[in-house]
């Protein structure tokens, strides 16, 4: 009978081979060894599937597929998924060597705990790139951090995989932001670990990435706010913090749209909160 595996390793790419390449390498390169490599090959066509052949590893999963996008990606890995964690690498990102091994350290030492992450490096365009300070790291409940900006870096997290039991998985209506959706369901419930140490490395700054493709990903992170609204999951102080949010997300959102002269788009937005800036009067 086989052992389950500690890690569930799980890299989403799409027409990303020397990138992926570097991001597999510095798996395969971990010091802890107790992990599968789950790669969704969404849909491309640059030789992915060959690179990923010339690999002997037999820990390596790997999946082709049509491209349906990084959520549905991250899901059909999660499907197959066997480990108890869930480790996620975008394609684009690698890791330091003791990634794996510190973080199951971590894990052992706090049991309780569903969801860690690690400190990161970030690179622009090949340069060392300093981090501002709402950027800094959260531990503990994290949720009204986690209004302000996607603050767990996908690269850098763990889950435990029962949580996407209790919580359900990446929302694959969401062309972007999906992280900050999922986060914002998963810290409203539940404490976040911050693993002090810049473990993962992080590329940015290149026109393929999808925050620079895709335009006005704020009304992506309206339509996550609003879920939360809708949920009827949050306490009164944090819903009284999602209204405030929501509200300056559809303010922003609606002023860029009378910018491109989307007026009818712009009014919506504008108009948007008022049913949730009612409710939380009456809550409060």
């Amino acid at each position: 009978m086989s052992t389950q595996r500690f890690f569930s390793v799980i890299i989403p790419t799409f027409n990303r081979k020397p990138f992926l390449e570097i991001a597999v390498d510095s798996v395969l390169g971990q010091t802890f060894s107790d992990f599968e490599l789950i790669i969704i090959d969404d849909g491309s066509g640059d030789g992915t599937k060959e690179l990923i052949e010339s690999y002997s590893d037999s820990r390596i999963k790997y999946l082709y597929q049509k491209n349906h996008g990084v959520s549905h990606a991250r899901n059909s890995a999660l499907a197959l998924a066997e480990g108890k964690y869930a480790a996620f690498l975008d394609s684009d990102d690698r890791w330091k060597k003791e990634k794996l091994e510190v973080t199951a350290k971590y894990i052992k030492n706090y049991p309780g705990i569903y969801i860690f992450h690690t400190e990161e490096i970030w690179y622009r365009k090949g340069k060392l790139l300093p981090q501002k300070k709402k950027h800094r790291k959260p531990t503990g409940h994290v949720y009204k951090k986690a209004l302000d900006l996607c603050c767990i870096s996908i690269s850098t997290a763990a889950v435990n995989r029962d949580l996407f039991k209790k919580l359900g998985t990446f929302d694959e209506n969401l062309q972007a932001c999906e992280d900050y959706d999922f986060w914002l369901r998963a810290a409203s419930k539940y404490e976040v670990k911050l693993i002090p140490q810049q473990l993962t490395i992080k590329d940015g700054g290149r026109c393929d990435q999808l925050s620079s493709s895709v335009w006005g990903l704020d009304r992506f992170r309206i339509i996550a706010l609003e879920k939360m609204l809708s949920s009827g999951t949050l306490e009164n102080g944090d819903y009284t913090a999602t209204v405030k949010k929501f509200e300056k997300k559809c303010r922003i959102f609606a002023s860029g749209c009378l910018k491109r002269e989307k007026l009818e788009l712009a009014e919506y937005y504008k108009n948007l909160p008022r049913k949730y800036s009612l409710l939380d009067k009456i809550c409060g």
